[in-house]
């Protein structure tokens, strides 16, 4: 064989022995990335554009139903008797708007909390249970299923054994056996804005229109989850008379919602400035004195910045002046008027995320806040 046929022939194998590589690496990296999807949405679904969202604050742009939802499951009356003790009151552990709150132990183990109210049996509770069951979220409290029985109509959740964060936060006076410090405030404020955002992210979006610090709960080790997610508008479907979340005074409403009901995204946005207003002063802002309506709270809250007992008191020496006054500055911009100024659920993860890795990279170098730092009057002297 002549040296330019030897040439020929050696170039054609390699070419080919180049192209079996290249295929076979395309085939690898599909393989992979199809089982690095599946194993790291935190909603369960294997669209890798869902995972590129959650990880930058955002909700998934796809439908609701994830590919690992199991869907509602259907009660008996005689299981959740039984999970409850006939509903004794020694197992009620709370009023929600859909009513009293039981803690149930199923037969085969699970805890659950059993949310109950008088109703007879409706194809669209079960239709809208079936729909929100199927969305999930690590930050958002499962739908686990329903029960419609003997004059009753019933949702079953997951139970988070810490409960709501009104049990931590609120300041009675009384020292509390759990003292949530600034930073693990603002990884809850995190994780509750993660739950809102990915309600919003949904095709079409869904508002909370409840959204309230009794409705943030923590699990064993304080992450955080929204409960009652759609739970409004299932009250919207099955009750003539209207959502029961409109009546009375409620403070974390969005003042601009006005009479007719109407809500959007930048009205939980409202209501979540007010639950950050909570973490940040420890008081609940239902009680806060002197308020004529819902829209002097905004005015509340800037007078009150050159008082010196505006942040929770438990909270000194724990938190940096930085840290704290872009927390309020976020706060403000959540509650500001007109509501398209606020900004979205997806820019506040971001936000949140941002005062975090900056108090937790300026703890890590000056220590822990000190007792010095004077509570609000001097607070906001350098803005």
């Amino acid at each position: 064989m002549s040296k330019s046929n030897g040439a020929v022939v050696g170039g054609a194998v390699g070419a080919v022995a180049f192209l079996s590589v290249v295929i076979l690496l395309v085939w690898f990296c599909k393989s992979q990335c199809k089982k690095f999807g599946n194993r790291n949405s935190e909603t369960g679904s294997s669209d890798p554009s869902s995972l590129v969202e959650l990880d930058r604050g955002g909700g998934s742009s796809s439908a609701a139903a994830p590919s690992g939802a199991q869907g509602a499951k259907q009660f008996t009356m005689i299981e959740l008797e039984h999970a409850t003790k006939q509903f004794s009151e020694s197992t009620l552990i709370g009023y929600g708007s859909f009513g009293p709150v039981y803690k149930g132990f199923l037969r085969d183990g699970t805890v659950v909390a059993i949310k109950r109210r008088p109703g007879p049996p409706q194809q669209d509770f079960v239709a809208e249970v079936s729909f929100l069951s199927e969305i999930r979220h690590r930050n958002l409290v499962t739908l686990l299923g329903y029960c419609q029985e003997s004059g009753s109509q019933m949702l079953i959740f997951e139970y988070l054994p810490n409960g709501s964060m009104c049990n931590h936060l609120y300041d009675t006076g009384i020292d509390s056996s759990t003292k949530i410090e600034f930073k693990q405030r603002l990884s809850i404020a995190i994780g509750a804005a993660k739950g809102l955002c990915h309600l919003h992210g949904l095709r079409p979006p869904l508002v909370h229109k409840n959204f309230k610090t009794a409705n943030v709960l923590v699990d064993e080790n304080f992450i955080a989850k929204v409960s009652d997610a759609g739970v409004s508008k299932l009250l919207e479907k099955i009750e003539e008379a209207g959502p029961s979340w409109t009546s009375g005074v409620n403070v974390l409403r969005d003042p601009e919602v006005g009479g007719s009901g109407a809500v959007s995204e930048m009205s939980d946005v409202y209501s979540f400035g007010v639950f950050l207003l909570e973490l940040v002063t420890g008081k609940e802002a239902l009680h806060i004195d002197s308020l004529g309506s819902n829209e002097s709270l905004y005015l509340w809250v800037e007078s009150r910045l050159i008082s010196n007992d505006f942040v929770d008191h438990r909270l000194v020496g724990r938190f940096t002046a930085e840290g704290m006054r872009d927390l309020i500055r976020l706060t403000l911009q959540c509650m500001s008027f007109a509501g398209k100024r606020r900004p979205k659920m997806g820019m506040v993860v971001l936000e949140l995320e941002r005062i975090q890795e900056k108090e937790m990279a300026m703890t890590t170098v000056m220590g822990e806040g000190t007792a010095s730092i004077t509570l609000g009057s001097d607070l906001f002297t350098s803005t």
